[in-house]
């Protein structure tokens, strides 16, 4: 024993392991092994997460293509926070950009805090420490779009001071938000980790990605809110990694198991439907070739994957 490194489970490398690789190798004592206490949550890890149907014999395969740890995570995120805020408040605003802007932003908080939580959810049941850390920056992620919307909202107030306080109700009542909120809701009761990945990382997001952070970014430019455009351009970028460390779990699972790939389409098609419906809903306010753009986007990403 004398003679193994402090990283010997790494050893079969060959050379010296990078930071990425220290950081996120065979952290969850947990799985292949069970719990070493006999406790109520230990079922719902066996349920939920080693009888997913979705299936790999060994998940450390899977690499974040950006090799992201929580310290490269943190100096990426200081850049992009410290661009935006060196941006100055936008110019006065037509009234009725500002009466979609009040339509779309304030809700979408509640939206994006349930992706939020859906993130987490994926992390926490995930079989491999790689996957953890990447969903957990991913909720991360979507915290900052909670946030940086919040002054979004902040910033159009001195075209409207009331603008933002009906976020709650316009979520909870509004026509064109019910879709989304059942859509959240019920992806919450979405157990099977690898069922709660594909809804949330391969229908839902893409499509209210795409819509929030491309359409309504290039809507908000072409109506001279530079300050919301270059918001929602750097949440984007956020967007772009979770699509980028999505693909390459999928891939993993494909290339481990060929039933993997009936298994995942069968989840997109039934959450596909869901999803089209609340973007669709959404496209009530900010535009029907919005919302249309955004899920033709979605849907040629999952074909890309071949999961379509």
């Amino acid at each position: 024993m004398g003679s193994l490194s402090t990283y010997w489970h790494l050893a079969d490398l060959g050379r010296t392991p990078t930071d990425y690789e220290i950081a996120t190798s065979r952290l969850l004592y947990h799985v292949g092994r069970g719990f070493e206490v006999a406790v109520p949550l230990a079922d719902w890890y066996r349920r939920h997460q080693a009888a997913s149907a979705l299936r790999c014999d060994d998940w450390e395969r899977f690499h974040d293509p950006r090799a992201t740890t929580y310290a490269a995570y943190v100096a990426r995120g200081a850049d992009s926070e410290a661009a935006l805020d060196r941006l100055s408040p936008p110019p006065p605003l037509a009234a009725d950009w500002v009466a979609t802007a009040g339509q779309l932003l304030p809700p979408a908080l509640h939206l994006f805090h349930g992706l939020q939580m859906l993130s987490a959810y994926v992390g926490q049941m995930a079989p491999t420490g790689r996957l953890t850390i990447a969903a957990a920056l991913q909720a991360a992620d979507e915290m900052r779009a909670v946030e940086r919307l919040a002054r979004g909202i902040a910033a159009l107030r001195s075209a409207d001071p009331g603008i933002g306080r009906d976020g709650r109700q316009r979520w909870q009542t509004d026509p064109a938000w019910q879709p989304a909120r059942r859509l959240i809701e019920t992806m919450l009761v979405a157990y099977d980790w690898g069922e709660a990945f594909a809804a949330l990382n391969l229908c839902a997001k893409p499509a209210l990605d795409a819509f929030f952070w491309q359409q309504l970014r290039e809507l908000a430019q072409s109506r001279g809110d530079a300050l919301l455009a270059a918001t929602l351009e750097s949440l984007s970028d956020d967007a772009a990694w979770h699509r980028a460390w999505s693909e390459a779990l999928v891939t993993v699972a494909l290339n481990a198991n060929p039933a993997n790939r009936d298994t995942l389409a069968g989840w997109v098609a039934t959450w596909n439907g869901p999803v089209v419906d609340a973007v669709r809903a959404l496209g009530t306010l900010a535009g029907a070739d919005a919302a249309v753009a955004a899920v033709a986007e979605a849907s040629a990403w999952q074909r890309r994957l071949g999961v379509a």
